[in-house]
């Protein structure tokens, strides 16, 4: 897990948003009950390991590393895995891409992970797949509590403190330290007991059903459509405003993406976005004019410089057919609210008096607004009203979203009435 470890300011003290005497002691936690386990990374350890988690009783907590920020994509480069009666295992899937054998002894065994839509697309290309899941993130904001990374959680239900110095750490890194190690031991030491202090306040809050069906569509989620111009997506983009200008951030940002994927690479290490921007902000012609400007004035940057010189002049010489949308792609998407008032009054108030409703079912519930219903979903909903307008439309039209039956019985009555709202 490389991003949530955030948000525990203080280990070994209270939380640092807590405050007054009531603030509850976080003790930190610096050591595996079991100590720091071998990295698996050979077919008889992970026999071993394999047997070892068959015959373990319980639930299974499960966390995976990645290289976000190093490597290109989003590969799995640690697994950790803690069953009673198992202890913990570091598998290194690396050494070990294919993890089936493990899957098939934990069939029908719950899961504990934390933000588990991002772990288990990578834990699937290891061939590791979930009979069930527990999110111990999706929990904590199922039940509105204000910080929900890890080190947040555990504390608040633990009042134990994890350490966060290695969350971001490059763990392609082989071999790995031993101090690093450690950090993933713990990232697994808790889970379950975490997930068992969780369950009962879902259960407490009449929210078990909630949680097992989101907890279920995480784990049957589809992959992501592959996104449609993903260039689109370079910070600062906006600052671009013209045709010319934006073929020259494509073809850089194909180039450049190619070019991580051969060196396996994180894009942005790669060349930065505010480069990507800049060179096509000025339209250089020549190398000497592209390094002239600051952002191509690093080492790597300038080494490589007659290649991005070279993804400059195609998007120059290429025909005006050939250039890029202003406005992007077309999309069945809602256009930005701020637009609804001018354009569609109408689906303005109604999106108001949706949002509304949504911001104080939030409230009344505990529970943040977009977990109550995706905020894409509303838009649309707003936009396109089904015709009639009567709560089994709505209803359908919710379904049809992707909504959870748990959101359809509880959002469809109170929305049906905003659908007709209208301006005057």
């Amino acid at each position: 897990m490389t991003d949530e470890r955030d948000e525990l300011d203080v280990v070994g003290g209270p939380a640092a948003d807590d405050e007054g005497p009531a603030a509850v002691e976080v003790v930190p936690l610096t050591e595996p009950a079991d100590g720091i386990p071998p990295v698996v990374d050979t077919a008889e350890a992970l026999a071993e390991v394999v047997e070892a988690f068959g015959n373990g009783t319980g639930p299974v907590a499960v966390d995976a590393e990645r290289a976000s920020g190093y490597r290109y994509g989003q590969r799995t480069y640690l697994v950790q895995l803690r069953r009673e009666g198992a202890g913990t295992a570091l598998i290194d899937p690396v050494a070990l891409p294919d993890l089936s054998a493990l899957s098939e002894a934990l069939v029908g065994v719950e899961w504990v992970l934390h933000a588990a839509s991002q772990d288990l697309p990578g834990l699937a290309e290891q061939g590791l797949r979930a009979s069930r899941v527990f999110d111990t993130e999706l929990a904590a904001r199922l039940l509105g509590m204000e910080r929900v990374g890890l080190a947040a959680v555990v504390a608040e239900t633990l009042g134990l403190g994890l350490a966060k110095e290695h969350s971001a750490v490059d763990w392609s890194t082989r071999p790995l330290p031993l101090e690093w190690l450690r950090y993933a031991a713990l990232d697994v030491e808790l889970l379950v007991p975490v997930r068992e202090i969780l369950a009962e306040r879902l259960a407490a809050a009449g929210k078990a059903e909630w949680a097992a069906q989101e907890f279920e569509a995480e784990r049957t989620a589809a992959p992501p459509a592959p996104r449609v111009e993903p260039w689109r997506r370079v910070s600062g983009l906006h600052a671009v405003r013209d045709a010319r200008r934006l073929a020259v951030v494509r073809e850089l940002w194909e180039t450049r993406d190619a070019n991580a994927r051969q060196r396996d690479i994180s894009p942005g290490r790669v060349l930065p976005d505010h480069a990507i921007v800049a060179a096509a902000q000025a339209l250089p012609r020549t190398v000497p004019q592209l390094v002239a400007l600051p952002q191509f004035a690093g080492k790597g940057t300038r080494r490589r410089a007659a290649l991005w010189q070279s993804a400059i002049d195609r998007a120059l010489a290429l025909p005006e057919r050939e250039l890029p949308s202003v406005r992007g792609p077309r999309s069945d998407a809602p256009p930005p609210p701020r637009a609804w008032a001018d354009r569609d009054p109408d689906a303005a108030a109604r999106l108001a008096a949706a949002r509304a409703v949504v911001a104080t079912t939030s409230q009344a519930w505990n529970v943040p607004a977009e977990n109550l219903l995706q905020p894409d979903l509303l838009r649309r909903l707003c936009w396109s009203p089904p015709v009639p307008a009567d709560l089994e439309a709505v209803r359908a039209a919710l379904v049809a979203g992707g909504a959870r039956p748990w959101q359809v019985d509880l959002m469809a009555p109170l929305l049906t009435p905003t659908i007709g709202v209208t301006a005057s």
